[in-house]
């Protein structure tokens, strides 16, 4: 994993109300980020919201995902983790080139923090990310149809101009 950080992204009380089988998946990334902290650094993404302000109950992490020492807690105030943020200059710092990332409410956070993740190869680990059911232009899709979606959206992310190292890709943990 030289070169990896795992990005652990909302899974945070406010975030995972509703989620189909929040716990199976809280557990899994606890053991990841875990088995990550060996060879990689892990990065741990909050949001924040009116609603959702940092410190309160709904803001804080569930099911024992702690950080360590050392390990960076990025506040964020949009789906996109880059967006306005210190994440790019902390991955630039670690010399990181691969970004595994575990998130709640994947339909949005996952995806728009995918699209700007220009420069880094990023693998989502498809059975630690989670989101509720979300209806779209009228059409409702439940929490696990969004979740496929995104196991199958990964791997064909690519953009112009950067090498196979830059992919992005889909993984079980």
């Amino acid at each position: 994993m030289a070169g990896s950080a795992l990005s652990v992204i909302d899974l945070q009380a406010g975030v995972l109300e509703g989620c189909h089988d929040a716990d199976a998946v809280v557990a899994r990334c606890r053991v990841l980020a875990e088995h990550a902290r060996a060879e990689a650094p892990v990065l741990w993404v909050q949001h924040e919201e009116e609603d959702m302000p940092r410190g309160s109950p709904s803001w804080q992490r569930v099911g024992g995902l702690g950080s360590t020492p050392g390990e960076p807690c990025v506040p964020k105030t949009f789906r996109d983790a880059f967006a306005d943020m210190p994440l790019r200059s902390l991955l630039q710092q670690a010399r990181v080139q691969r970004l595994l990332i575990a998130d709640a409410q994947g339909g949005y956070c996952i995806r728009t923090t995918a699209q700007r993740s220009r420069g880094y190869a990023v693998t989502l680990v498809s059975d630690a990310h989670i989101t509720t059911a979300s209806v779209f232009g009228g059409v409702a899709s439940s929490g696990e149809q969004i979740v496929a979606h995104a196991d199958r959206y990964f791997p064909g992310l690519r953009y112009p101009g950067e090498d196979d190292l830059a992919a992005h890709d889909a993984v079980t943990f």
